[in-house]
This record gives structure tokens, C-alpha cells and sequence, in this order.
């Protein structure tokens, strides 16, 4: 896949771009996991947002933080989606990378956690995320937090 990694603020967003990531991230998160919850918390316009694109089409996207809301310095990582079409290809592993390399540049010297899908668990740890919670239910599905050194 050429898929092609944009970094950008929420005001940086178009109405186009806006629509289509807020419509990635409902189709995979409310329709395919079937958690009934409000997406739009108040949180992105803190965010970077990461982007991949490919022929003018979003594909995966990722919502990063310099600082963990609420948390006490970490960066974070979070709303990881790939479209279902894109999916099979690598760029699940793809956007994790950059979005850890972002995390690395934007808030150097600062470990990252994030809140994964306990199912997803060994997937973070090839990216040297490690769990540090016991397994919680969120939005109905089963998640751990993990956090990753300071790169």
C-alpha cells in the first residue's frame, strides 16, 4: 500500500477531512464493535491527529497526546482505527509505528500509555508496550492499559 502519513492539529482539518475521520472512526467503533458511546469528547481539539491516506482516501488514523489527558505526564495514543477494507495489509502495524515515532518527537523523554483491547495485547508488545492494569471493561469491551518506556 502507498499510503501516505499526515500530522496535523484538529484546526488544521477541513470540513472534508473532519466528516470523513469522524465517519472512519463511528463505522469501526460503533457499528463494528457496537460500543454505543460519544466519540466527539471534547478531546481531539487537544489532539495531534495522525492520518493515513491513500488516493485521496482516509484509510487508518490515530489520535495522539503529548501529555495524557488526565494522566500524570505520559504521552498517549489512542482512537486506532483501520478502515475494514484496509485491513490484512500491515498498516495497522504501519500506523502504530508512526504513531510511536511521533510520540517520540513531539514529547521526547516521556513514556507513552495507551487503553488497548485486551485481545490486541500482543500486538502492542512488538512495539515494546507492556500491560500495567489488570483487565477493566470499557464500553463494553475488555481493555488493558500499557505503557511504553521513553524512547
Amino acid at each position: 500500500m502507498g499510503v501516505g502519513w499526515n500530522w496535523c492539529r484538529f484546526g488544521e482539518l477541513g470540513p472534508g477531512e473532519l466528516y470523513e475521520l469522524m465517519g472512519l472512526r463511528q463505522r469501526v467503533f460503533v457499528l463494528e464493535q457496537r460500543c454505543a458511546y460519544v466519540d466527539a469528547d471534547g478531546l481531539d481539539p487537544r489532539a495531534w491527529h495522525l492520518l493515513g491516506v491513500e488516493g485521496g482516501r482516509l484509510l487508518a488514523s490515530a489520535r495522539v497526546f503529548e501529555r495524557r489527558p488526565g494522566g500524570e505526564g505520559e504521552a498517549s495514543i489512542g482512537r486506532v482505527v483501520v478502515d475494514r477494507g484496509a485491513r490484512g495489509v500491515g498498516l495497522g502495524r504501519a500506523l502504530v509505528a508512526e504513531a510511536v515515532r511521533g510520540c517520540d518527537r513531539l514529547a521526547p523523554g516521556r513514556a507513552i500509555r495507551i487503553q488497548a483491547q485486551a485481545h490486541l495485547e500482543r500486538f502492542y508488545e512488538g512495539f515494546a508496550f507492556r500491560r500495567c492494569t489488570p483487565p477493566y471493561l470499557f464500553d463494553g469491551i475488555v481493555h488493558v492499559d500499557m505503557t511504553r518506556p521513553a524512547g
